[in-house]
């Protein structure tokens, strides 16, 4: 990863993703990342835990699956371990105890809606302490937080785009818009469960929620050269309008078999079956004809 005032991938990380090398779709991947950032936010709420931190946990999240594959640890575990983890760094630390509590719940909740012959509301079953499940939740908590440190190189800085979004705003006259400066700082938020903190500048993606919200709200900014105003930011419309297409594809309408699929991967144990079962075999039909046996 290149390093500014905090790490953003490269070009050839971007290409191609640990994960996309093993098999696994970027569709899938994407996917499968938002949900896992979404846990996250789930956890935090559950947790009371300061948005700061739960926000530096998205972004840390993000970042691991540039270097490593979800073939190799689950989205659930590295969720857990990036929360544990900026928690400390923002010195809001949790206990590992209602960390695990809290995870336990939200799995239990995905199992239950992947049963649909269940017909019965979601109830929470609390795990004995003595039991193996809190131990293994335990381990998997710890080995993802030293992962995430390993494979990131300690380099775990962080930097929020709240309070540029507020100077932005400022400067562009709608800091008094109440509802302007709402749904900026929602599509800041919903940028989370995205890649986009892992591969543009700060000031890229303030601008692009910025022009969401301008667009959506029909407020009227100069947008004609040579007077954009996303050019008083030093960013280029072609980031700007890739960043808007990454938080836009977050409330696509997804069908009920792909939102359990994505439930049900969770796991790297998951994951590794689904590959199996959907991985093609590397020699084709042809080949084996042109080159037989023996």
């Amino acid at each position: 990863m290149s390093t500014s005032f905090y790490p953003l991938a490269s070009l050839s990380q971007i290409e191609s993703t640990p994960s996309k090398e093993d098999g696994i779709p970027a569709d899938l991947e994407e996917d499968l990342r938002a949900y896992g950032c979404k846990l996250i936010h789930e956890a935090g709420i559950l947790l009371n835990q300061k948005q700061v931190a739960v926000a530096a946990a998205q972004i840390i999240f993000q970042r691991f699956w540039y270097v490593t594959s979800m073939k190799q640890f689950g989205v659930g575990d590295v969720g857990m371990g990036a929360l544990y983890l900026a928690s400390k760094l923002e010195e809001c630390t949790l206990r590992i105890r209602d960390l695990i509590n809290v995870y336990d719940l939200l799995l239990q909740r995905a199992t239950h809606s992947l049963d649909k012959n269940s017909g019965k509301a979601f109830k929470y079953v609390p795990m004995s302490y003595f039991g193996n499940t809190f131990y293994d939740l335990k381990d998997a908590l710890v080995v993802a937080e030293m992962q995430v440190l390993k494979r990131l190189g300690f380099n775990v800085q962080v930097v929020l785009p709240y309070g540029t979004l507020i100077n932005y705003m400022r400067v562009l006259g709608l800091i008094s818009h109440k509802e302007a400066c709402s749904r900026a700082w929602g599509y800041l938020n919903d940028a989370l469960q995205t890649p986009v903190y892992a591969l543009y500048q700060v000031p890229t993606i303030v601008s692009a929620a910025i022009l969401l919200t301008v667009r959506h709200l029909n407020i009227s900014l100069p947008s004609a050269p040579p007077n954009c105003w996303w050019e008083l930011f030093d960013t280029s419309w072609e980031d700007l309008w890739s960043v808007c297409g990454y938080v836009m594809r977050l409330y696509r309408k997804r069908s009920t078999e792909d939102m359990n699929r994505i439930v049900g991967m969770i796991s790297k144990t998951e994951v590794r079956k689904w590959l199996e079962a959907n991985t093609q075999n590397p020699i084709s039909p042809l080949r084996k004809s042109i080159h037989p046996p023996g």
